[in-house]
């Protein structure tokens, strides 16, 4: 992986190329897309051509730009910031606050967390809080990072029965997130939770038949027995706050008949 310069360091032109670029888009196709033409693209990526306040978002728009970074294109053209980025718990987020605790709560007894863009847990149900039952306390403190609990060799690792294929997932979750928002602090956790030690595979652990799954499971152990989850993930769709932008909501399925019954066992 490579470093970005950040947006203090350059122009909204070489930003907005650099964007391009990693999207594989060129400035013809760019252009067509936001009702421009390569000249114009080409002049604002040269820095001969300032863009206006509309054109920057309008350009952010068709890259896919994250909404963070969208701020940071906007500054760096001398504009201000146009998404506000709202504590989670201020009282106008309340609504949203009550929303996701009502949706993870009705869920129950299959896990389901919410987390930010650095995978820390802002929210999880009763169903995640039994499934770290017994993991070193130090894990468990605020703030609760969903990737280090995970990986971590005093955290959930030594019960993950297919840690090496489940690991895998993960780090190429958190290289897709990289690319996508640039950001240094998920680097840097990345090359943290990737430097855990990963011990070698027990065969024992893997089943003895082959499984049918629809999708790769995480299987993990919970009071000497073997469950197995499918891992969805949700995101909040137009938003105009960075933090809820941000925000991701991940809800464990059952992938198997024995799984659904003994959660359902569990709280009858």
């Amino acid at each position: 992986m490579t470093t970005h310069p950040s947006s203090a360091e350059q122009g909204v032109g070489p930003l907005l190329r650099a964007w391009r670029e990693q999207r594989r888009v060129s400035q013809l196709e760019l252009a067509l897309r936001a009702d421009s033409s390569a000249r114009h693209i080409s002049f604002v990526e040269t820095g001969r051509s300032r863009p206006s306040e509309e054109m920057v978002l309008r350009l952010a728009e068709h890259l896919d730009v994250p909404v963070r970074e969208r701020n940071a294109l906007l500054l760096a053209a001398g504009y201000a910031p146009r998404y506000p980025e709202t504590p989670l718990d201020d009282p106008a987020l309340g609504a949203l606050r009550e929303g996701i605790e009502r949706l993870i709560s009705g869920y129950e007894p299959y896990p389901a967390l919410v987390v930010d863009a650095l995978y820390n847990v802002v929210a999880a149900n009763q169903g995640v809080m039994t499934l770290v039952d017994g993991v070193c306390a130090s894990l468990l403190e605020p703030p609760l990072n969903a990737m280090r609990l995970a990986l971590h060799p005093r955290g959930l690792a030594p019960r993950i029965r297919n840690l090496r294929a489940w690991r895998g997932h993960l780090l190429e979750q958190m290289e897709r997130q990289i690319a996508l928002h640039r950001s240094e602090p998920l680097r840097a956790l990345y090359e943290e939770v990737a430097a855990y030690p990963v011990p070698e595979t027990d065969p024992a652990d893997e089943p003895s038949e082959p499984v049918p799954y629809f999708a790769l499971p995480l299987r993990i152990e919970h009071e000497g027995r073997t469950l197995s989850f499918i891992s969805s993930i949700s995101t909040f769709n137009t938003p105009m706050d960075v933090t809820v932008a941000e925000l991701a909501i991940e809800t464990l399925l059952p992938a198997d008949p024995a799984t659904v019954k003994y959660l359902q066992e569990s709280i009858s």
